[in-house]
């Protein structure tokens, strides 16, 4: 088979061991561990973020066209993440050195800010990311002069603007950006311990998508123990589940880490605290509750290669009356999750049925994941493919 033609972790081994590199040696190049190395190769971790692929790529010295393969095209400048986070990326670098309690501009009610707030996260979980990309750099600019001149009624506010394009930006492979987000959203938080352990949430995903999986656990486990309380009874709902989200944290950076007995444990404890607040809620933007916690087992299951039990837990889900009613950024994530656990075990049928699945829902989501390219073009190539799975192989000029 023509190199261009195999999966992108089987053309990572061919380049290493053409550049006559051990996978150690190659891990060492990435600063990363010689199992993530090994779980790329075989399939087990997908390579699904634009900026990690051109990483490997500069250590085994080849563009990262080749990596992606000739059926998996190298997105244009004008169409990549990057570009579009641009604006975004200048909002975030603005610095302001105006006195607390005037403003250097035009000052939004705290009403309206708040309605433009709730409208962003609504964007981003119906996964409608290129418009969101739109709204934030001038939602971040308002939120931050509003700040300036009322501090004290809007601290909430900016930490949420600041934490949903960290959200986003993950999402795009933008771990640096988002990881400077999150960090102005701590250090707005920081005299608040909740608001705080909010603020913990992006800065734990972006630090996990940032090559920092053990600075990913602690973060999010120190956040989680600062606002645990001795008797979770009584502990408001809102509280529990910042505290539940940032335990599911901690269980995905363990997955990444290749530490099942932390991952069982984490999502036990989380599953503990779901029950305490149930299905259904969106306290502090976190959608957390038993449903959030059996989509990250699955999420982990895939990390850790363990396709058998991710694929199980897959199919019980959907069969969920409640699935339907899950926020679509969180049903198209967990389908494409999905679908690389049937890709593990070589059902390539069922890997793009769950694709397409997941692009009816979420068409930006699908389509800015660099991993749903891999699985498409498997499956395209495993045999006569369907009409949905031909489709999506043309959008994404899979061929």
């Amino acid at each position: 088979m023509n190199v261009a033609e195999l999966p992108i972790g089987r053309r990572v081994a061919h380049w290493r061991v053409r550049r006559r590199m051990t996978q150690q040696i190659l891990a060492d190049r990435l600063g990363r561990s010689k199992s993530w190395v090994d779980k790329v190769e075989r399939g087990v971790r997908a390579l699904d973020r634009l900026s990690v692929i051109r990483e490997v790529a500069e250590a085994l010295r080849v563009e990262p066209a080749v990596l992606l393969g000739r059926s998996l095209p190298l997105p244009t400048e004008g169409d990549t993440a990057e570009s579009q986070a641009d604006a975004i990326r200048a909002a975030l670098a603005r610095y302001d050195f105006t006195q607390r309690g005037h403003s250097p501009g035009p000052v939004t009610p705290v009403a309206e800010l708040s309605r433009r707030v709730g409208h962003a996260w609504l964007t981003y979980q119906h996964a409608h990311h290129p418009q969101l990309l739109r709204i934030l750099p001038g939602l971040l600019g308002d939120a931050q002069r509003t700040h300036t001149a009322q501090p004290t009624h809007t601290v909430d506010l900016l930490v949420q603007v600041y934490r949903v394009a960290s959200s986003v930006l993950v999402k795009l492979g933008q771990a640096d950006i988002a990881w400077l987000a999150a960090d102005r959203a701590v250090a707005v938080a920081a005299d608040d311990p909740l608001l705080a352990a909010v603020a913990a949430i992006p800065l734990a995903q972006s630090l996990r998508a940032f090559r920092g999986d053990r600075m990913a656990m602690a973060v999010a486990l120190a956040a989680a123990h600062s606002i645990t309380t001795p008797n979770p009874d009584e502990t408001p709902p809102g509280e529990l589940s910042v505290l539940g989200t940032l335990l599911l944290e901690a269980a995905l950076a363990a997955a990444s880490r290749g530490d099942p007995c932390g991952v069982h444990e984490l999502t036990d404890q989380a599953a503990e605290v779901a029950e305490l607040v149930g299905d259904g809620h969106d306290h502090h933007w976190t959608c957390f509750g038993p449903a959030a916690v059996e989509l990250a087992r699955v999420a982990a299951a895939v990390d850790l290669g363990d396709a058998a039990d991710a694929i199980t837990r897959h199919e019980k889900i959907t069969r969920w009356d409640q699935w339907p009613r899950l926020p679509a950024e969180r049903r198209a994530t967990h389908l494409i999750d999905a679908a690389q656990a049937y890709l593990q075990v070589g059902d390539l049928a069922a890997a793009g049925r769950s694709l397409v699945d997941a692009d009816r829902i979420a068409p930006a989501e699908t389509r800015s994941r660099p991993a749903v390219r891999t699985v498409i073009a498997a499956a395209a190539r495993g045999g006569p493919a369907t009409a949905g799975v031909a489709r999506l192989a043309s959008i994404l000029g899979v061929t």
